[in-house]
């Protein structure tokens, strides 16, 4: 408030008074005088004060604007600066001392791994990007870690054991209940190597970045939904419930799962799964799977069960005699599945390493570290339902058995045969067919051998 508006508050305080002290001396006519003249003061003021707000408000604004502004170019030098570290790493360019100045404050540094970390702007974008609605991740329990392991304590059923009576000045009882558990965990290395052309290099700072990050957001899109299916066929393994119908259905969500957890239930399903449960029809011929009201492209089972439809890859049926089993998730995933991500992203560019160089390429390894942990299993029943093969479904379809392959039977198929099975096994290729078979052939037993220690 400046100096004038100041003086004009006094002034309306001592008429405030002045009117007050009239009234007691019966000096009415005088009293409503000066009540006639705190108005005008009090309108002036009033006035004066939102010119002074405006004005403010203003400012504000202004330097609203610029802080915006900055934050935008820092963001663009930042970009910059990752882009000419990345090029400087294959000989096309220097680092200047602008740009190590940049990432230097950032403390994007080495980690563990060593390698270049990734801007926590370009890892947000990532984020978000991979978060996409064919996104798993979206269903369970995500928690940021800044460990490289560590444990978790939580109360199953906490939410039915009751505190006991307590006497007044009594002391109070320990709850007797074994249900506490913990839950440890230890983020584990995932990664690939992405392989870019020299004219890619070249390119603007911004379309290296957006390359780099599609690609990446992909790749870690794939690695979360492969590790949470392999996390729920473990919960639910020899523990399938089959479904032949409405009525089995709806066992699983009035009897098999708890009253709590059914409420924020839903189910998750692949192309083969969605489409019997999509053809399913009440008495009165009526479908049973309707439009989300709130979510037009969403459908519902039962009216409340949001329903999430994957691939038949990244959920494959499973093979059977005479046909296939549909995998149909129930239950609350948030519950039963947590996530432990140290959100960190680091690479390593070579020009020179493998067959790089043979063939103008130059690869960027990316690296991230997550771990992923069941926390209650009772909070998912996986239902099956069989349907008669008529050989439409069999390339969505593995053994009932997955089976670990050897590196010999693996040599005996064709690169492009290797990589498909890659696919269909949910392991994170990164070997393309343009590959030399055996560098194919040492990515899918890498692929193996990570699956396997999950």
């Amino acid at each position: 408030m400046n100096k004038e508006l100041k003086e004009m508050l006094d002034s309306i305080k001592a008429k405030k008074q002045e009117v007050r002290d009239l009234c007691k001396a019966g000096k009415i006519e005088d009293a409503a005088k000066a009540k006639d003249e705190l108005k005008d003061l009090q309108a002036q003021f009033d006035l004066l004060y939102d010119l002074e707000q405006d004005k403010l408000d203003d400012m504000q604004q202004q330097a609203a604007a610029g802080t915006a502004k900055k934050i935008v170019d820092q963001t663009k030098k930042i970009a910059g600066a990752f882009v000419n570290a990345i090029k400087a790493a294959v000989g096309k360019g220097d680092l200047s001392a602008e740009d190590k100045e940049i990432l230097n404050s950032m403390n994007e540094g080495k980690d563990e791994d060593g390698g270049l970390t990734v801007p926590k702007d370009i890892r947000t974008a990532v984020k978000e990007l991979r978060r996409s609605e064919d996104a798993l991740e979206n269903l369970v329990n995500v928690e940021r870690v800044t460990t490289l392991s560590g444990s978790r304590v939580i109360e199953r059923y906490a939410d039915q054991t009751p505190f006991d009576n307590v006497d007044e000045a009594a002391e109070f009882p320990e709850v007797s209940t074994p249900q506490f558990e913990k839950i440890d965990y230890k983020v584990k290395k995932k990664g690939g190597i992405l392989k870019v052309t020299q004219e890619l290099l070249s390119d603007t700072a911004e379309n290296i970045i957006g390359y780099l990050k599609r690609w990446i957001a992909k790749k870690a899109k794939a690695t979360r939904n492969f590790m949470i299916i392999a996390k729920v066929r473990e919960i639910t393994k020899d523990a399938e419930v089959p479904v032949a119908g409405l009525d089995d259905l709806k066992r699983i969500f009035n009897i098999l799962l708890d009253p709590a957890i059914a409420l924020g239930s839903c189910v998750v399903t692949n192309q083969d799964g969605y489409n019997w449960l999509d053809t399913l029809k009440d008495k009165d011929g009526k479908y049973i799977m309707q439009p989300d009201p709130t979510k037009p492209m969403s459908t519902l089972l039962f009216g409340k069960y949001p329903v999430k439809k994957v691939s038949n890859r990244t959920m494959p049926s499973i093979a059977a005699e005479g046909g296939y089993k549909v995998p149909i998730v129930c239950g609350d995933l948030k519950e039963a599945i947590t996530i432990f991500d140290r959100e960190t992203l680091t690479i390593d560019i070579s020009s020179v390493a493998g067959e790089l160089w043979k063939t103008d390429q130059t690869g960027i390894k990316v690296r991230e570290r997550l771990d992923i942990q069941s926390v209650d299993e009772e909070a998912i029943v996986m239902a099956e339902h069989f349907i008669a093969s008529d050989g439409a479904a069999a390339a969505s379809v593995e053994p009932e058995e997955k089976k670990t392959y050897t590196q010999a039977e693996i040599e005996k198929l064709s690169r492009e045969k290797i990589i498909a099975l890659g696919t269909q096994l949910g392991y994170t290729m990164t070997t393309t067919a343009a590959d030399e078979k055996a560098a194919v052939v040492a990515d899918f037993m890498a692929q193996q051998t990570a699956a396997q220690g999950e």
